[in-house]
Protein backbone atom coordinates (compact mmCIF):
# COMPACT_ATOMS: atom_id res chain seq x y z
CA UNK A 1 0.00 0.00 0.00
CA UNK A 2 1.44 3.32 -0.98
CA UNK A 3 0.89 5.75 1.38
CA UNK A 4 1.56 9.80 0.42
CA UNK A 5 3.42 11.47 2.73
CA UNK A 6 3.76 15.30 2.76
CA UNK A 7 5.84 18.53 4.86
CA UNK A 8 2.53 18.91 6.52
CA UNK A 9 2.25 15.53 7.69
CA UNK A 10 5.42 16.25 10.02
CA UNK A 11 3.28 17.92 12.55
CA UNK A 12 5.51 20.57 13.19
CA UNK A 13 3.68 23.74 14.44
CA UNK A 14 4.91 27.11 12.22
CA UNK A 15 6.92 30.10 12.38
CA UNK A 16 5.08 32.86 13.75
CA UNK A 17 4.51 35.41 10.10
CA UNK A 18 5.59 32.61 7.58
CA UNK A 19 2.48 31.44 7.43
CA UNK A 20 1.66 32.18 4.15
CA UNK A 21 4.87 31.10 2.66
CA UNK A 22 4.66 27.73 4.12
CA UNK A 23 1.34 27.43 2.69
CA UNK A 24 2.99 27.20 -0.70
CA UNK A 25 4.67 24.03 0.17
CA UNK A 26 2.78 22.38 2.96
CA UNK A 27 1.65 19.56 0.48
CA UNK A 28 5.18 19.34 -0.77
CA UNK A 29 5.54 15.35 -1.02
CA UNK A 30 7.98 13.37 0.85
CA UNK A 31 9.06 9.68 0.88
CA UNK A 32 8.73 7.75 3.92
CA UNK A 33 12.35 7.62 4.33
CA UNK A 34 12.82 11.14 4.31
CA UNK A 35 9.57 11.71 7.05
CA UNK A 36 11.37 9.38 8.98
CA UNK A 37 14.86 10.88 8.98
CA UNK A 38 13.09 14.94 9.39
CA UNK A 39 11.10 13.61 12.40
CA UNK A 40 12.06 14.81 15.61
CA UNK A 41 14.96 16.84 14.36
CA UNK A 42 13.18 19.80 14.54
CA UNK A 43 10.40 21.58 16.76
CA UNK A 44 9.26 24.15 14.43
CA UNK A 45 9.07 24.96 10.85
CA UNK A 46 9.75 27.77 8.80
CA UNK A 47 11.49 29.56 5.66
CA UNK A 48 14.91 30.93 4.80
CA UNK A 49 15.25 34.59 3.78
CA UNK A 50 16.11 33.20 0.70
CA UNK A 51 12.85 31.48 0.10
CA UNK A 52 10.88 35.15 1.03
CA UNK A 53 13.18 37.02 -1.19
CA UNK A 54 12.35 34.60 -4.33
CA UNK A 55 8.59 35.14 -3.50
CA UNK A 56 9.17 38.51 -3.24
CA UNK A 57 11.06 38.26 -6.68
CA UNK A 58 8.81 36.81 -8.38
CA UNK A 59 5.11 37.20 -7.15
CA UNK A 60 3.11 34.20 -7.86
CA UNK A 61 -0.62 33.26 -6.74
CA UNK A 62 -0.43 32.47 -3.29
CA UNK A 63 -0.28 28.67 -3.75
CA UNK A 64 2.37 28.31 -5.84
CA UNK A 65 6.40 27.99 -6.10
CA UNK A 66 7.83 29.71 -8.86
CA UNK A 67 9.14 27.70 -11.80
CA UNK A 68 13.11 27.65 -12.49
CA UNK A 69 13.40 26.81 -8.55
CA UNK A 70 13.43 23.39 -6.25
CA UNK A 71 12.81 23.13 -2.79
CA UNK A 72 15.29 22.27 -0.28
CA UNK A 73 15.72 21.55 3.69
CA UNK A 74 18.10 22.78 5.88
CA UNK A 75 18.10 22.97 9.94
CA UNK A 76 18.68 25.91 12.23
CA UNK A 77 18.75 26.07 15.68
CA UNK A 78 15.86 23.23 15.30
CA UNK A 79 13.58 25.24 13.34
CA UNK A 80 13.17 23.03 9.90
CA UNK A 81 13.45 25.66 7.16
CA UNK A 82 12.36 25.47 3.36
CA UNK A 83 14.67 26.82 0.80
CA UNK A 84 13.81 27.58 -3.13
CA UNK A 85 17.03 26.96 -5.04
CA UNK A 86 17.70 28.05 -8.27
CA UNK A 87 17.42 24.77 -10.95
CA UNK A 88 15.86 25.42 -14.47
CA UNK A 89 15.30 21.68 -14.49
CA UNK A 90 12.43 22.48 -12.44
CA UNK A 91 8.88 23.42 -13.11
CA UNK A 92 6.35 25.95 -11.08
CA UNK A 93 5.14 23.87 -7.96
CA UNK A 94 8.87 21.50 -7.38
CA UNK A 95 8.18 19.52 -10.14
CA UNK A 96 10.50 18.51 -12.67
CA UNK A 97 10.23 19.75 -16.42
CA UNK A 98 9.17 16.77 -18.59
CA UNK A 99 12.48 15.48 -20.09
CA UNK A 100 16.02 15.96 -18.46
CA UNK A 101 17.49 17.19 -21.77
CA UNK A 102 16.50 20.89 -21.55
CA UNK A 103 15.87 23.38 -24.22
CA UNK A 104 16.68 27.16 -24.93
CA UNK A 105 15.56 29.87 -27.47
CA UNK A 106 18.77 31.70 -29.60
CA UNK A 107 16.60 34.81 -30.10
CA UNK A 108 15.68 38.26 -28.94
CA UNK A 109 12.79 38.47 -30.45
CA UNK A 110 9.66 39.12 -28.04
CA UNK A 111 7.05 38.24 -31.25
CA UNK A 112 8.54 34.68 -31.13
CA UNK A 113 9.96 34.10 -28.12
CA UNK A 114 6.25 34.70 -26.17
CA UNK A 115 4.71 31.14 -28.13
CA UNK A 116 7.72 28.96 -26.63
CA UNK A 117 7.73 30.61 -23.60
CA UNK A 118 6.55 27.66 -21.60
CA UNK A 119 8.60 25.52 -22.96
CA UNK A 120 12.16 26.67 -22.37
CA UNK A 121 14.85 27.00 -19.62
CA UNK A 122 17.42 29.23 -20.77
CA UNK A 123 17.47 31.97 -23.68
CA UNK A 124 20.57 33.20 -25.21
CA UNK A 125 21.33 36.48 -27.50
CA UNK A 126 24.66 38.06 -28.15
CA UNK A 127 25.01 41.57 -29.79
CA UNK A 128 24.61 39.72 -33.21
CA UNK A 129 21.24 38.60 -31.86
CA UNK A 130 20.20 41.51 -30.36
CA UNK A 131 21.04 44.09 -32.85
CA UNK A 132 21.34 42.68 -36.26
CA UNK A 133 18.56 40.05 -35.98
CA UNK A 134 15.87 41.96 -34.58
CA UNK A 135 17.12 45.82 -33.43
CA UNK A 136 18.03 46.94 -36.60
CA UNK A 137 15.89 44.16 -38.95
CA UNK A 138 12.29 45.95 -39.68
CA UNK A 139 11.14 42.61 -40.65
CA UNK A 140 11.32 41.66 -36.83
CA UNK A 141 10.99 44.55 -35.17
CA UNK A 142 7.83 45.75 -36.50
CA UNK A 143 7.14 49.02 -36.18
CA UNK A 144 10.83 49.86 -35.05
CA UNK A 145 8.45 49.49 -31.91
CA UNK A 146 12.31 48.61 -29.85
CA UNK A 147 14.73 50.95 -29.76
CA UNK A 148 17.89 50.03 -27.48
CA UNK A 149 18.82 46.61 -25.79
CA UNK A 150 17.77 47.22 -22.54
CA UNK A 151 13.84 47.68 -23.72
CA UNK A 152 14.51 44.61 -25.79
CA UNK A 153 15.84 42.37 -22.70
CA UNK A 154 13.24 44.10 -19.97
CA UNK A 155 10.53 42.75 -22.54
CA UNK A 156 12.00 39.66 -22.77
CA UNK A 157 12.48 38.93 -18.97
CA UNK A 158 8.52 40.08 -18.86
CA UNK A 159 7.95 37.94 -21.17
CA UNK A 160 9.53 34.26 -19.92
CA UNK A 161 9.13 34.95 -15.79
CA UNK A 162 10.62 33.06 -13.58
CA UNK A 163 11.27 29.63 -15.09
CA UNK A 164 14.17 30.40 -17.77
CA UNK A 165 17.89 31.92 -17.28
CA UNK A 166 18.67 34.64 -19.66
CA UNK A 167 22.56 34.74 -20.96
CA UNK A 168 23.32 37.83 -22.12
CA UNK A 169 26.51 39.59 -23.20
CA UNK A 170 28.31 42.11 -22.47
CA UNK A 171 28.91 44.87 -25.79
CA UNK A 172 32.69 44.74 -25.37
CA UNK A 173 34.92 42.28 -23.71
CA UNK A 174 38.05 44.25 -24.84
CA UNK A 175 37.79 47.81 -24.28
CA UNK A 176 36.20 48.11 -21.17
CA UNK A 177 38.16 47.76 -17.61
CA UNK A 178 36.92 45.32 -15.31
CA UNK A 179 35.13 47.65 -13.11
CA UNK A 180 32.96 49.17 -15.99
CA UNK A 181 32.42 45.34 -17.34
CA UNK A 182 31.04 44.62 -13.79
CA UNK A 183 28.87 47.47 -13.80
CA UNK A 184 27.61 46.49 -17.37
CA UNK A 185 27.06 43.33 -15.89
CA UNK A 186 25.18 44.35 -12.35
CA UNK A 187 22.84 46.41 -14.75
CA UNK A 188 21.69 43.15 -16.27
CA UNK A 189 20.96 41.91 -13.07
CA UNK A 190 19.50 45.02 -11.70
CA UNK A 191 16.89 44.27 -14.88
CA UNK A 192 16.62 40.34 -14.75
CA UNK A 193 17.07 39.67 -11.46
CA UNK A 194 20.02 37.60 -9.72
CA UNK A 195 17.73 34.24 -10.55
CA UNK A 196 17.81 34.74 -13.83
CA UNK A 197 20.75 35.96 -15.43
CA UNK A 198 23.86 34.78 -16.90
CA UNK A 199 26.71 36.57 -18.51
CA UNK A 200 27.98 35.46 -21.62
CA UNK A 201 31.77 35.30 -21.78
CA UNK A 202 33.78 34.69 -24.91
CA UNK A 203 37.12 32.69 -25.87
CA UNK A 204 38.95 35.79 -26.83
CA UNK A 205 42.29 33.27 -28.64
CA UNK A 206 44.61 36.03 -30.59
CA UNK A 207 42.15 39.18 -29.65
CA UNK A 208 42.69 41.73 -27.78
CA UNK A 209 42.31 45.60 -26.80
CA UNK A 210 44.87 46.39 -29.39
CA UNK A 211 44.06 44.34 -32.24
CA UNK A 212 40.34 44.29 -32.15
CA UNK A 213 40.13 47.36 -34.18
CA UNK A 214 40.89 44.97 -37.10
CA UNK A 215 38.26 43.30 -37.20
CA UNK A 216 36.09 46.15 -37.70
CA UNK A 217 37.92 48.14 -40.25
CA UNK A 218 39.95 47.01 -43.79
CA UNK A 219 39.68 43.58 -44.31
CA UNK A 220 38.39 42.97 -41.23
CA UNK A 221 41.34 39.97 -40.89
CA UNK A 222 44.18 39.75 -37.96
CA UNK A 223 47.69 38.85 -38.59
CA UNK A 224 48.25 36.40 -35.59
CA UNK A 225 46.81 33.00 -36.25
CA UNK A 226 44.53 31.40 -33.54
CA UNK A 227 46.96 29.01 -33.21
CA UNK A 228 49.15 31.88 -31.74
CA UNK A 229 47.65 34.02 -29.14
CA UNK A 230 49.82 35.72 -26.08
CA UNK A 231 48.90 33.93 -23.06
CA UNK A 232 47.38 36.76 -21.66
CA UNK A 233 44.95 36.87 -24.31
CA UNK A 234 43.64 33.58 -24.85
CA UNK A 235 43.26 33.82 -21.07
CA UNK A 236 41.21 36.95 -20.69
CA UNK A 237 38.26 35.27 -21.05
CA UNK A 238 38.78 33.04 -17.99
CA UNK A 239 40.12 35.37 -16.18
CA UNK A 240 36.73 37.62 -16.75
CA UNK A 241 34.72 34.31 -16.04
CA UNK A 242 36.65 33.77 -12.26
CA UNK A 243 36.24 37.95 -11.91
CA UNK A 244 32.23 37.48 -12.39
CA UNK A 245 31.84 34.45 -10.60
CA UNK A 246 33.56 36.27 -7.80
CA UNK A 247 30.84 39.30 -7.51
CA UNK A 248 28.13 36.27 -7.53
CA UNK A 249 27.61 36.36 -11.61
CA UNK A 250 26.62 32.84 -13.20
CA UNK A 251 28.80 32.45 -16.10
CA UNK A 252 27.94 31.05 -19.66
CA UNK A 253 31.25 30.16 -21.27
CA UNK A 254 30.82 30.82 -25.24
CA UNK A 255 32.81 30.24 -28.28
CA UNK A 256 33.89 26.75 -27.98
CA UNK A 257 34.43 24.79 -30.95
CA UNK A 258 37.27 22.30 -30.42
CA UNK A 259 36.81 19.69 -27.63
CA UNK A 260 39.81 20.57 -25.82
CA UNK A 261 38.47 24.16 -25.04
CA UNK A 262 36.22 22.84 -22.55
CA UNK A 263 38.40 21.08 -19.84
CA UNK A 264 40.63 24.40 -19.60
CA UNK A 265 37.18 26.55 -19.46
CA UNK A 266 35.88 24.08 -16.93
CA UNK A 267 38.93 26.22 -14.67
CA UNK A 268 36.53 29.10 -14.61
CA UNK A 269 34.14 27.03 -12.80
CA UNK A 270 31.08 28.74 -15.28
CA UNK A 271 27.43 27.45 -15.04
CA UNK A 272 27.00 26.69 -18.85
CA UNK A 273 30.04 25.80 -21.29
CA UNK A 274 29.16 25.64 -25.08
CA UNK A 275 29.67 23.03 -27.97
CA UNK A 276 29.18 24.99 -31.52
CA UNK A 277 27.87 22.37 -34.47
CA UNK A 278 26.96 24.28 -37.66
CA UNK A 279 30.07 25.82 -39.18
CA UNK A 280 32.44 24.20 -38.12
CA UNK A 281 30.50 20.44 -39.36
CA UNK A 282 30.17 22.29 -42.44
CA UNK A 283 33.62 23.36 -42.77
CA UNK A 284 35.04 19.59 -42.07
CA UNK A 285 33.12 18.41 -44.87
CA UNK A 286 34.48 21.22 -47.42
CA UNK A 287 37.95 20.93 -46.11
CA UNK A 288 37.75 16.76 -46.65
CA UNK A 289 35.75 17.10 -49.74
CA UNK A 290 39.05 19.32 -51.18
CA UNK A 291 41.52 17.18 -49.53
CA UNK A 292 40.29 14.27 -51.14
CA UNK A 293 39.87 15.44 -54.45
CA UNK A 294 43.74 16.58 -54.33
CA UNK A 295 44.38 12.89 -52.91
CA UNK A 296 42.59 11.14 -55.98
CA UNK A 297 43.48 13.36 -58.46
CA UNK A 298 47.02 15.04 -57.73
CA UNK A 299 45.44 18.58 -58.72
CA UNK A 300 47.46 21.08 -56.87
CA UNK A 301 44.09 23.63 -58.06
CA UNK A 302 41.96 21.29 -55.06
CA UNK A 303 45.08 22.17 -52.75
CA UNK A 304 44.92 26.14 -53.80
CA UNK A 305 41.26 26.19 -53.18
CA UNK A 306 41.77 24.63 -49.93
CA UNK A 307 44.21 27.10 -48.57
CA UNK A 308 41.89 30.07 -49.68
CA UNK A 309 39.26 28.04 -47.61
CA UNK A 310 41.67 27.71 -44.58
CA UNK A 311 42.39 31.63 -45.07
CA UNK A 312 38.79 32.60 -45.36
CA UNK A 313 37.71 30.78 -42.25
CA UNK A 314 40.80 32.33 -40.09
CA UNK A 315 42.33 29.10 -39.86
CA UNK A 316 45.27 30.91 -41.10
CA UNK A 317 46.03 34.68 -41.45
CA UNK A 318 45.38 36.95 -44.52
CA UNK A 319 48.97 37.61 -44.77
CA UNK A 320 49.24 33.83 -45.57
CA UNK A 321 47.49 33.39 -48.04
CA UNK A 322 50.05 32.68 -50.29
CA UNK A 323 51.70 29.68 -47.21
CA UNK A 324 53.23 26.55 -49.14
CA UNK A 325 51.31 24.02 -50.31
CA UNK A 326 52.15 21.21 -48.38
CA UNK A 327 51.39 22.96 -45.44
CA UNK A 328 48.14 23.88 -46.42
CA UNK A 329 48.05 19.56 -46.94
CA UNK A 330 49.07 19.25 -43.53
CA UNK A 331 47.30 21.54 -42.05
CA UNK A 332 44.14 20.07 -43.31
CA UNK A 333 44.50 16.36 -42.88
CA UNK A 334 45.30 17.68 -38.95
CA UNK A 335 42.38 19.41 -38.35
CA UNK A 336 40.36 16.01 -39.74
CA UNK A 337 42.06 14.09 -37.51
CA UNK A 338 40.91 15.71 -34.00
CA UNK A 339 37.60 16.09 -35.58
CA UNK A 340 37.82 12.52 -36.29
CA UNK A 341 35.17 13.24 -39.15
CA UNK A 342 36.08 9.81 -40.72
CA UNK A 343 34.93 7.66 -37.53
CA UNK A 344 31.81 6.84 -35.57
CA UNK A 345 32.79 9.78 -32.85
CA UNK A 346 33.13 12.57 -35.68
CA UNK A 347 31.04 11.92 -38.55
CA UNK A 348 28.23 13.60 -37.50
CA UNK A 349 30.23 16.48 -36.38
CA UNK A 350 29.40 15.53 -32.66
CA UNK A 351 32.72 14.61 -31.32
CA UNK A 352 32.97 17.92 -29.40
CA UNK A 353 29.92 17.23 -27.63
CA UNK A 354 30.98 13.82 -26.66
CA UNK A 355 33.90 15.04 -25.03
CA UNK A 356 32.52 17.55 -23.32
CA UNK A 357 30.11 14.94 -21.68
CA UNK A 358 32.59 12.84 -20.74
CA UNK A 359 34.57 15.44 -19.23
CA UNK A 360 31.82 17.39 -17.54
CA UNK A 361 30.86 13.44 -15.70
CA UNK A 362 34.24 13.27 -14.31
CA UNK A 363 34.35 16.94 -13.16
CA UNK A 364 33.85 18.67 -9.77
CA UNK A 365 30.89 21.02 -10.90
CA UNK A 366 27.70 19.10 -10.65
CA UNK A 367 25.90 21.77 -11.71
CA UNK A 368 27.11 22.73 -15.18
CA UNK A 369 25.64 21.94 -18.32
CA UNK A 370 26.71 22.09 -21.94
CA UNK A 371 24.84 23.47 -24.25
CA UNK A 372 24.73 21.88 -27.72
CA UNK A 373 24.45 25.51 -30.06
CA UNK A 374 24.60 26.53 -33.87
CA UNK A 375 22.91 23.81 -35.34
CA UNK A 376 20.77 23.58 -38.28
CA UNK A 377 19.91 21.39 -40.99
CA UNK A 378 18.36 18.38 -41.41
CA UNK A 379 20.55 16.55 -39.45
CA UNK A 380 21.98 18.20 -36.01
CA UNK A 381 18.78 18.30 -34.33
CA UNK A 382 17.96 14.49 -34.62
CA UNK A 383 21.51 12.82 -34.25
CA UNK A 384 21.84 14.80 -30.98
CA UNK A 385 18.00 13.44 -30.14
CA UNK A 386 19.57 10.04 -30.71
CA UNK A 387 23.40 10.41 -28.95
CA UNK A 388 21.53 11.33 -25.90
CA UNK A 389 19.51 8.40 -25.62
CA UNK A 390 22.05 5.94 -26.17
CA UNK A 391 23.38 3.69 -23.04
CA UNK A 392 27.14 6.06 -22.98
CA UNK A 393 25.39 9.17 -22.61
CA UNK A 394 22.01 8.90 -21.43
CA UNK A 395 22.97 9.54 -17.65
CA UNK A 396 24.23 12.77 -19.20
CA UNK A 397 21.11 14.02 -20.62
CA UNK A 398 20.29 16.33 -17.51
CA UNK A 399 23.38 18.08 -17.98
CA UNK A 400 22.18 19.24 -21.18
CA UNK A 401 20.50 22.41 -22.56
CA UNK A 402 19.86 22.42 -27.03
CA UNK A 403 19.35 25.34 -27.95
CA UNK A 404 18.78 27.32 -31.59
CA UNK A 405 16.70 29.52 -33.25
CA UNK A 406 12.50 29.16 -32.61
CA UNK A 407 12.20 28.48 -35.64
CA UNK A 408 14.45 25.50 -36.27
CA UNK A 409 13.13 24.11 -33.13
CA UNK A 410 9.33 24.16 -34.28
CA UNK A 411 10.51 22.32 -37.07
CA UNK A 412 10.78 19.33 -35.31
CA UNK A 413 7.38 19.31 -33.68
CA UNK A 414 5.94 18.85 -36.95
CA UNK A 415 6.08 15.83 -39.68
CA UNK A 416 4.84 14.91 -43.40
CA UNK A 417 1.60 12.78 -41.82
CA UNK A 418 0.52 15.11 -39.53
CA UNK A 419 -0.48 17.34 -42.76
CA UNK A 420 -2.18 13.97 -44.29
CA UNK A 421 -3.72 13.06 -40.84
CA UNK A 422 -5.48 16.53 -40.42
CA UNK A 423 -6.61 16.51 -44.15
CA UNK A 424 -8.54 13.59 -43.43
CA UNK A 425 -9.53 14.97 -39.37
CA UNK A 426 -10.51 18.10 -40.84
CA UNK A 427 -12.77 16.73 -43.69
CA UNK A 428 -14.39 14.08 -41.78
CA UNK A 429 -15.44 16.56 -39.15
CA UNK A 430 -16.15 19.28 -41.88
CA UNK A 431 -20.03 20.75 -41.52
CA UNK A 432 -20.47 18.89 -38.36
CA UNK A 433 -20.70 21.56 -36.11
Amino acid sequence: MNINWTINDLGLPEVSGEESLLARVKNLPLSYAEITQLSGRADRIGVTSGFRKVIETFPVPASEIPAGFKVGLSFAERVLRVDLVRDIGYDKNNCLRPTKVLFSADSANPYEIAPIKDYIANLTCNPGIIYDLFINNPEANVGNHFKTRDEVMAEIGRILGPGADISVELNDPFGKSDSELLEEAEKFREMLSEYRVVIKVPHTGPVNANNVSSLLAGDKRLTTRYTNPATGDAFRGHRLALLLREHGFRVNFTLMFEPWQAALALQARPYFINSFIRHRLIQSKAIERLLHRYQTTTDKSYLEQLRTLLVEKDYFTANETNIDLDTVFQEAENILKHRQIGTPEGADGLDAVRQNLRLLRHSNLPDTRLIVCSIEGNDNYPDIDRLLSTDEYSDMAGRVVVTAEPRYLARFTSANQVISYQRRFMNAANGMG
